[in-house]
């Protein structure tokens, strides 16, 4: 089935406008990371961490916090909209308000949420609303999706730290959405580790060059 492009795309879809969905997933989810080998449905083991982050396509996104020592698991998905268990298409037709995320399960113990926060802030320009570089629409918005109020506040006070930084640097204000999480629903099969699967594929991410402070007070002003 196809469906229009979502002729706001400068906007979210109002609930009138959203896809209604349907109330379990359209396709299974594979078992394990292809590069990391963890599963990645949970429940994950005890003492793991879960953060969740849109910062443009998710094919090299995921990939940025795959690499990372101490992630245990990531997962490519949907994030911080109103239809259930929608699929791609429908995700990028603009009318279900997702945006393409990543979820990381990671060890506290051998790398923090302020050193994730530091990697996302410096992998793409948070500055640029509903677009990631030529990548157009609400799916590709910058986002935060927190789940605990200590990761509320510390991706808060990264934000705040990190505009003025980038302010400095002649670029506009953060266009960040930062938020508890919603339902979290995991991408198609082959949308999963895409470019370990695909060396060659697109990846569109790319950051200001702007390095982010790590555990520094927000500016003040800011």
């Amino acid at each position: 089935m196809l469906f229009p492009h979502h002729r706001h795309d400068h906007r979210l879809p109002t609930e009138e406008e959203a896809l209604k969905g349907r109330p379990e997933p359209a396709f299974p989810l594979a078992g394990r990371h292809a590069v990391l080998g963890n599963p990645l449905a949970g429940p994950y083991p005890e003492g793991l961490a879960v953060a969740d982050f849109g910062l443009g396509c998710f094919w090299g996104a995921e990939r940025r916090f795959w690499q990372t020592p101490g992630v245990w698991t990531t997962l490519a998905g949907y994030q911080g909209g109103r239809t259930p268990n929608p699929t791609y298409e429908e995700v990028c037709s603009g009318l279900t308000g997702h945006a393409e995320a990543v979820r990381v399960v990671f060890d506290p113990a051998l790398v923090s949420y302020e050193s994730l926060l530091k990697l996302f802030w410096e992998s793409h320009d948070p500055t640029q609303g509903f677009r990631q570089g030529n990548d157009r629409g609400t799916q590709y918005r910058s986002a935060i999706y927190t789940h605990s109020p200590e990761q509320q506040s510390a991706a808060e006070s990264s934000r705040d730290a990190y505009r003025s930084v980038l302010r400095g640097s002649g670029y506009g204000d953060i266009t960040t959405e930062i938020r508890p999480a919603g339902p979290f629903f995991p991408a198609e099969e082959h949308h999963q580790q895409y470019l370990e699967k695909n060396p060659a594929g697109y990846c569109g991410i790319g950051g200001t060059g702007v390095s982010c402070p790590v555990g520094i007070a927000p500016a003040s002003g800011s």
